[in-house]
């Protein structure tokens, strides 16, 4: 075999990649809303392009793409006569600018839904929630209608110095595949984000007047945010009640764990109350958790030992004062212990110090020129009642649904829907933000192009839980099985782990005056058996070619 004109490009695991995108349609639907101008890399090719780059896993910038795509079999996974030169950061930039125009919300709200009808999946529970993302330099605009502004605020990432955009997000229940992204301007306070959300997502993607459930933490819970919701029929929500909401930690105290109802995840219990918040009629589910209630013990353990050193340090500067009466004393040490939570005085010593003008020991017998007192010793305690109501309360918290029926929905589903959602957009932010995945943070000319790669993460993301949920329920429907990272038997295989057995497939790529044939390196059973699971369009990305 003449091998002077053959060349390996790596494929690893971006034929699976290419083949969901394939499935679904993406391509055909992107070029359906900005079908752009003559060309060989369309709109519909560019956004598949950067998504093998943001699932190549390589943290390349979206500038890099070329790059990226050098050592990969480009025609294979884009078409033919697409070079990886054609990939530049201008052919890019352009096809975000055109999916800004376009309307990003519609497009991704297109995308996901010809996705879910592809795969015949549809749930009516829905996690809504929202991250922080920092970006690099300067940014004018978000002045204009529609456009976000790129400011400081709270920084989930804990970096406050920098800028940020912030991402909602909307994810099927106890699944990461996203059915609405959207990005929002930074330092945006849930309480106004996470209704735009959802408002968003029954505009678009809402079908006739089916009944939908959102799942959505406290910052959801404002008397606005129900008032509104509770005026459109046949939409729901499940959120935590904040403590803000005094009645809700009047009933945390109130009810004693004793007195609540088994789940039937044991770990938790619960009580049923009726409520009425912000005029809206709701139940509330008052729940403890186990492993909730040693959790805040220890939280508890350390706020009173914080607490204290904090009381010792503020009696110590009172200490290093003189006052002119024994009252000024206590005055000072009352003002203080106002602001203690947990603590106040038991005993004080407080002592009579003269005060003399002139230098050395005074005569005997000698008056002084005046008397102060100091305080030079104390016994602090804490405060019984306060800290019982912290521990009383340990472990607790309080579940609010406008759904008053326990026909249409359970104490127990409103639980575990409400526990599903660190499975749901939690999950998801932490895949955005892996350290090996580009869009950690932004780089970007304009607040437009950041929003249309706000979408384009969101496609990413769609496309990695599809192939996820996909191969799960063909190893749940066929039986069978695939090995884990120390090799035993699993039905709920990550992609990423997935990807990673998939590093190392190269093609071989032979040019014969005639024809170029390409052969598929390193495929073992397990790779084919999950490209058996996975279906044709991602198999026929492994296939030999001649």
């Amino acid at each position: 075999m003449d091998l002077s004109h053959a060349t390996t490009r790596r494929l690893d695991h971006l034929g699976i990649v290419a083949g969901i995108c394939d499935e679904i349609g993406l391509v055909e639907v992107i070029d359906q809303w900005v079908p752009g101008p003559r060309r060989q890399v369309s709109h519909g090719v560019a956004v598949k392009a950067m998504i093998l780059n943001v699932l190549g896993f390589v943290s390349r910038a979206l500038y890099l793409t070329p790059q990226f795509f050098k050592t990969k079999p480009v025609e294979r996974l884009l078409g033919p006569g697409i070079t990886a030169e054609m990939l530049n950061d201008d052919a890019l930039g352009r096809t975000l600018d055109a999916l800004y125009e376009a309307g990003l919300t519609k497009v991704f709200a297109d995308v996901a839904h010809r996705a879910l009808e592809v795969y015949g999946w549809r749930e009516n529970f829905l996690h809504v929630d929202t991250t922080s993302f920092h970006v690099h330099g300067q940014y004018a605009g978000g002045e204009e209608p529609g456009v976000i502004r790129i400011q400081r605020g709270y920084s989930r990432d804990h970096r406050p110095d920098l800028k940020q955009v912030v991402v909602g997000l909307i994810t099927m229940y106890r699944q990461a595949i996203p059915v609405w992204i959207q990005a929002l301007s930074g330092g945006e306070p849930d309480a106004r984000s996470l209704p735009q959300l959802i408002e968003g997502y029954l505009e678009q993607m809402r079908q006739g007047e089916e009944e939908i459930y959102f799942v959505a933490d406290a910052a959801f819970y404002t008397e606005e945010n129900l008032c509104k919701f509770a005026q459109i029929p046949g939409v729901y929500w499940i959120a935590r009640v904040p403590n803000s909401v005094q009645e809700a930690v009047w009933w945390q105290e109130e009810i004693r764990k004793e007195e609540m109802v088994e789940s039937q995840d044991p770990a938790y219990r619960y009580k049923v109350v009726e409520a009425t918040y912000g005029g809206v009629p709701q139940r509330w589910l008052v729940v403890h958790s186990q492993h909730g209630e040693k959790r805040d013990i220890e939280q508890i353990s350390k706020k009173l030992i914080r607490e204290k050193r904090k009381v010792e340090k503020e009696l110590a500067r009172i200490a290093r004062r003189e006052y002119e009466s024994k009252e000024a004393v206590w005055e000072a040490v009352r003002e203080a212990e106002e602001k203690w939570a947990y603590h106040g005085v038991k005993e004080l010593g407080i002592r009579r110090k003269a005060k003399y003008s002139r230098a050395g020991r005074p005569r005997k017998g000698s008056e002084p020129d005046r008397v102060v007192w100091v305080l030079e010793g104390w016994e602090i305690e804490e405060k019984e009642e306060e800290v019982e109501r912290l521990k009383v309360r340990a472990g607790k918290f309080v579940l609010g649904t406008n759904q008053v029926s326990a026909e249409a929905l359970s104490a127990e589903e409103v639980l575990r829907k409400y526990r599903g959602q660190n499975q749901g957009p939690e999950r998801s932010f932490r895949f955005l933000k892996d350290p090996m995945f580009f869009a950690d943070s932004f780089f970007l000319k304009s607040p437009k192009r950041i929003m249309a790669l706000v979408m384009i993460m969101g496609l990413a993301l769609l496309i990695y839980a599809l192939a996820e949920r996909k191969l799960r329920e063909s190893l749940k429907e066929t039986g069978e099985s695939l090995p884990n990272q120390v090799g035993k038997p699993t039905q709920r295989p990550t992609m990423r782990w997935i990807f990673q057995m998939f590093e190392g497939i190269d093609v071989l790529c032979m040019k014969h005056p005639q024809q170029t044939q390409e052969i598929i390196l390193n495929l073992t059973d397990i790779h084919r058996k999950v490209l058996k699971l996975l279906g044709p369009e991602v198999e026929k990305y492994y296939l030999d070619s001649s």
